[in-house]
């Protein structure tokens, strides 16, 4: 996607869809520059923000007028590039689409006991995560590897077969394709069509989990997630983790882009459209999967900022900050991407090569609250809909509220998308008065505990000690990032982006001991622009088995 000035055939969008706000690069036909921000959910107004964002895109550069219940015209249309949190908050608030698992008899129970990891170990209270299939079955079949030192019993005639891995794998146990049979039925029978299958060594033998998936889909399965297919490597237990978590999401993200598609002519037939995956690389609509997809809209904010700070800062190191509306996103980079092979989201282990990028609840829509004598700030946000009480729509008081009581945000400078008809600017007096409400309740608060001697806070006060608990908490992991790995924060440049990064920006390089910050022109709207610098990327991972000898 150049972003030089040049006639092109139609427009090229690059769309990051948030959990607060939408954000759009658009390139047009003669070459002009285009951006836009919208709300992400505004059910009174518009279904899918995405869509509607290129609908007024497409309206105000044409000046022809497109109906909300017409398909759009994707003639006009080169290429759309997006990145979306559908598959990040279906994992989040356990809204994907019910599933079962397959696997090798005897281990039904294997992803429920996982890997025997306690990162809590001194918590008095243990609470398990839950797994994300809805009930697991028992495939009758067994392979075993052939190793000298196996002391398992064969019989006479098994069939010996060389692995991928080039692995000799012995089958001591056909699959039971009746009993398969017989035991899928009922778990159609009871509404599920999503079938995560998982069977021991499958990572070098696949043909009995390829059987199992054929039969699935004759048998009336609309989705098929094969271990041996999503994350063909070693280690059963986080390869059926992945497996389970492609067949949990990947149909909701194909709802959503058929979803989409639906609203323009012919469903995008012969428009080309890629989704970013969590590796930061771009990959076509039809093989865009779940597994692949948790970091999908933070991956194209750390593409954005590597490639707009090499020009600037070429050879320095950069930590991103990126401070949406629900969460802020942090990661490093350093003349090339950092990756993870293996990460544990909402209590998910998923084996797919990732950014490293680390999360905290703590946005512009975080929530306020004052418990016990404490300013708590998150993890519940306040969303798009209603929003913070800025908004004009009812929302509670959120971290926006604090900087806008504090002038930090200037209502004239802001667009006028707000309010119940989406064309006021943000409504400062009604977050001054729920602070002063709020203030009261502390000032009360310090009374009732004996320190009347102490003074009486103000409103700025009590908005400043909401922002310094949210800065200290997107603090956190910039120094996991650095200093948890042996590098020196103070040496780092700050990228800013984000709709609220600008706002915070100063305070956590002060706190950090940073001495610069990089704010791009396009800072507000960077995943945008990130995706719109993206490559498209094709990734393959094969296993190996060799023996290492000194």
């Amino acid at each position: 996607m150049d972003g030089t000035k040049q006639q092109r055939r139609g427009f090229s969008f690059a769309i990051d869809r948030g959990g607060t706000f939408t954000d759009v690069f658009a390139l047009c036909p003669n070459g002009d520059m285009h951006v836009s921000k919208l709300l992400s959910e505004d059910p009174a107004r518009y279904s899918d923000a995405p869509r509607e964002a290129i609908r007024r895109v497409l309206e105000e550069v044409t000046g022809n007028a497109y109906p909300q219940s017409e398909p759009l015209p994707s003639e006009l249309i080169d290429s759309i590039r997006m990145g979306t949190t559908v598959a990040t908050n279906a994992l989040l608030e356990r809204r994907g689409e019910p599933c079962a698992l397959a696997i090798s008899a005897g281990y039904k129970d294997l992803l429920h006991i996982g890997n025997q990891a306690r990162p809590s170990i001194f918590d008095l209270k243990i609470r398990k995560p839950d797994v994300l299939f809805t009930e697991a079955l028992e495939v009758e079949e067994r392979v075993i590897l052939e190793q000298d030192l196996c002391r398992l019993s064969v019989a006479d005639g098994c069939r010996r077969v060389k692995g991928v891995t080039g692995e000799t794998v012995i089958v001591t146990e056909n699959l039971n394709t009746e009993k398969l049979r017989r035991d899928l039925q009922p778990v159609l029978d009871r509404g599920i069509r999503s079938l995560a299958v998982v069977l021991l060594h499958s990572y070098t033998f696949r043909e009995h989990e390829e059987t199992v998936g054929r039969i699935a889909v004759e048998m009336g399965f609309t989705h098929v997630s094969l271990s041996s297919a999503i994350m063909p490597m070693v280690r059963v237990v986080p390869r059926g983790f992945t497996a389970c978590a492609d067949a949990y999401l990947t149909p909701c993200i194909h709802r959503y882009v058929y979803s989409f598609a639906s609203g323009f002519h012919d469903n995008l037939k012969d428009t080309r459209v890629q989704f970013m995956q969590s590796d930061g690389g771009l990959t076509p609509m039809d093989k865009f999967c779940g597994s692949k997809a948790v970091l999908s809209g933070p991956a194209g904010g750390v593409v954005g900022y590597a490639v707009t700070t090499a020009a600037v800062h070429a050879g320095s190191p950069v930590i991103g900050f990126d401070m949406g509306g629900t969460s802020t996103d942090v990661s490093r980079y350093h003349g090339s991407y950092e990756h993870v092979f293996e990460a544990t989201i909402a209590g998910v282990t998923i084996q797919s090569p990732q950014l490293d990028i680390n999360t905290v609840a703590a946005g512009g829509g975080s929530r306020l609250f004052f418990r016990a004598g404490m300013f708590v700030v998150g993890p519940e946000s306040a969303g798009a809909n209603p929003g913070p009480v800025c908004y004009g729509k009812g929302g509670p008081l959120a971290v926006t509220d604090a900087n806008l009581v504090l002038g930090r945000l200037l209502p004239d400078y802001f667009p006028k998308i707000f309010g119940p008809d989406e064309d006021q600017p943000l409504d400062r007096n009604a977050a001054i008065t729920r602070f002063d409400a709020l203030t009261e309740e502390v000032n009360a608060f310090l009374v009732a505990q004996g320190e009347s001697a102490t003074p009486a806070m103000s409103r700025d006060d009590v908005a400043m000690g909401f922002l310094k608990v949210a800065n200290e908490t997107m603090c956190r992991p910039i120094r996991a990032l650095t200093q948890g790995k042996g590098y020196d924060t103070s040496r780092h440049v700050l990228a800013c982006f984000g709709g609220a990064g600008g706002q915070h920006a100063c305070a956590i390089a002060r706190s950090l001991g940073m001495k610069r910050v990089f704010v791009h022109r396009y800072a507000g709207i960077l995943s945008a622009y990130g995706m719109a610098l993206a490559d498209v990327v094709h990734e393959e991972q094969e296993p190996c088995a060799v023996m290492y000898r000194r």
